[in-house]
């Protein structure tokens, strides 16, 4: 499994490729970052991510794609400029058919550190050390990516366990609704009533001149 982990950001956007299966030993095949000037006009900075991102998408053909799932902030302005970034990458994997997940920033540090509150230095050493690199990946949007990458790969397994399960249930849920829709729906006889104390078969003739009465109302 290769994942192109991102983490969006207008001014810095980190990119990260990790190569691997959960449980075994994974590879760094790239880390980076794709920049734009803050002094540049906002579309302007939005088309920069999305060829920088598309670069990365070219060189490196991951299978899947691991965006950071943006969270309110007191800082509007920083959380606008996150979520402008994460749309455009997840526009460019979708472009290409390229399955996108989210993961929380708690999410990521608890895969990859055991802890959810771990701090962005705890981050970077255990990144170091699961890809077994020299030193640790600068800036921290870089680190945060490859962090991002190795989440996905952890969790995958488990994730794609529980879509199946709940799509079977589904599927189940759906034919028992089905089959309770035909047995319920089922008629009975040809022409014979449906209406409870009303019977349709008339007794036997009288003598002439006299009525035949049939159970609520007279023939």
């Amino acid at each position: 499994m290769r994942v192109l982990g991102i983490d969006p950001g207008l001014t810095r956007c980190g990119v990260g490729v990790v190569e691997g299966v959960a449980g075994r030993p994974l590879t760094m095949i790239g880390v980076g970052v794709v920049r734009t000037s803050s002094d540049a006009e906002l579309g302007d900075r939005l088309v920069a991510v999305e060829r920088g991102i598309e670069q990365w998408l070219d060189e490196h053909s991951p299978g899947f794609v691991a965006v950071e799932r943006v969270f309110a902030q007191h800082n509007v302005r920083t959380v606008m400029g996150t979520a402008q970034a994460s749309a455009v990458a997840m526009l460019c994997a979708a472009r290409r058919g390229i399955p996108v997940a989210l993961h929380t920033p708690s999410e990521v540090k608890a895969a990859v550190t055991g802890s959810g509150r771990a701090d962005k230095d705890q981050v970077g050493a255990m990144v170091t050390r699961l890809l077994r690199l020299d030193t640790p990946p600068k800036p921290a949007d870089a680190a945060d990516a490859l962090a991002l990458a190795i989440c996905h790969i952890w969790r995958a397994p488990a994730q794609n366990r529980l879509q199946r399960a709940v799509a079977a249930h589904r599927t189940s849920g759906a034919s028992r609704t089905s089959g309770a829709s035909r047995t319920s729906g089922a008629a009975g006889a040809p022409g014979a009533s449906r209406t409870p104390g009303v019977s349709r078969t008339p007794g036997p003739p009288g003598p002439p001149g006299t009525s035949r009465t049939l159970k609520g109302r007279t023939a």
